[in-house]
């Protein structure tokens, strides 16, 4: 196990970093480390994983569990951004060079998903099937105390099965032993963003009204999970939380029917797929650990339940993994949530161009499925810590399954 703790004048419970040192931790996030060992209803410890990095009021890639409380800010403003995984039968050698009409199969189906997926701030012309916003609607009664979030509800529609922008991805993959995979990552779209900012502001008046011991500039004004407030938060959050599971299901709904198509049509063999991996990291759940019923607050965080399986992406033309739980207490049974940027987006931009990384792609066989790509550096693979030291320094808390190579992306 690579772990250290920081413990000293300046934490009031122990942050547990799986690191090597503190050198390896930048100071934006260092600072937020000891801002979150600071609040008063913290239980055990923070936790930051392998791949944390600044985030707002939160790092990204950090764990705290809280005594009846929950905190938007560390939740994060795309609740329920997660992972969608699904393998399948065949193998990547024997489609790689078969053409189409528009191209290699691989270069048919990434056209093709772009092309039925909208990507970035993209939407659907008309509504699209929500049973989860279908359900809200008939338990608007849990809604109705936030009038200024109603309206997401019926504008959720327009984005159920889309793909955001930034680090969300669509991949085709080849495990290590040669199948296609397909892995996605999105989150709650517009709704989620929209619900952190409405109730870090409430809890932010709140907090002042209280005289509450958590400075403002900390970034992490907090909700009584017993107060309206709290409970309205929890509601919209879970609300966000399957909107995203079910945005995620729908776009690998609609990838699968694309891979199968293409490739039966130009090869003949019936595509067979797996079980599928459906995973969140960025929200918060009661959960039990230590003998205490407390808020896990993950933003940037896989649970890793022992047994239980998980989505571990790294960046585009990197690798990424599936894994198998360990059940690790001391991080709350939890794990990265990727690789980890180590160069902002802006720096990334500043430090590697556009020409760079698409002849880095070409040269590993990728096929890049992107409208604008003029910003393609800010999720090149030189931005992101190395996913193979993430996972050595994880190795307390899983176990690779399947480790996966980028032979396709689309990017919004």
């Amino acid at each position: 196990m690579i772990m250290f703790v920081l413990n000293n004048e300046k934490t009031k419970f122990p942050v547990k970093v799986w690191l090597g040192d503190e050198s390896q931790l930048e100071g934006n996030c260092l600072e937020q480390a000891y801002h979150l060992s600071q609040l008063p209803f913290l239980h055990k410890w923070v936790c930051l994983m392998p791949d944390t990095h600044a985030g707002k009021g939160m790092p990204i890639g950090g764990v705290i569990a809280a005594k009846d409380v929950v905190i938007p800010n560390a939740v994060g403003v795309d609740i329920g951004c997660g992972m969608d995984f699904v393998a399948t039968n065949i193998r990547v050698r024997d489609i790689r060079e078969i053409q189409t009409g528009n191209g290699t199969i691989i270069q048919a189906i990434i056209g093709n998903i772009m092309r039925s997926v909208p990507l970035n701030t993209e939407r659907y012309k008309n509504p699209q099937k929500s049973e989860v916003l279908d359900r809200a609607k008939e338990e608007l009664d849990k809604y109705e105390a936030d009038q200024n979030l109603l309206p997401l509800i019926d504008d959720g529609y327009f984005q159920v099965g889309s793909l955001g922008g930034g680090n969300h991805f669509i991949e085709l993959q080849e495990d290590q032993d040669g199948y296609l995979c397909v892995m996605l990552h999105s989150g709650s779209r517009h709704l989620g963003k929209e619900i952190c900012d409405y109730f870090h502001k409430k809890a932010s008046e709140l907090n002042k009204k209280w005289y509450s011991v958590v400075p403002e500039e900390y970034r992490l004004a907090f909700l009584p999970v017993h107060s309206p407030e709290g409970g309205q938060y929890i509601n919209w959050m879970n609300l966000a939380l399957d909107y995203a599971f079910e945005n995620r299901a729908h776009m690998l709904d609609k990838t699968c029917e694309i891979v199968r198509e293409v490739i039966e049509k130009h090869t003949g063999s019936a595509v067979e797929f797996g079980e599928e991996i459906n995973c969140h990291h960025n929200y918060a759940a009661l959960e039990n650990h230590f003998n205490a019923n407390v808020w896990v607050h993950r933003k940037g965080a896989t649970r890793v339940r022992e047994g239980e399986l998980a989505v571990i992406p790294g960046a585009m033309g990197s690798y990424s993994y599936v894994v198998r739980g360990k059940g690790n207490k001391e991080t709350f049974c939890t794990s990265s949530h990727g690789a980890g940027r180590c160069y902002s987006r802006t720096g990334a931009m500043q430090a590697f161009t556009t020409e760079q990384v698409i002849v880095d792609l070409k040269e590993q066989g990728v096929v890049l499925g992107k409208r604008k790509k003029n910003d393609v550096a800010e999720e090149c693979r030189f931005a992101y810590k190395d996913i193979d030291e993430v996972m050595a320094q994880q190795s307390d808390m899983v176990t690779p399954v399947r480790k996966l190579k980028t032979v396709g992306v689309v990017k919004g």
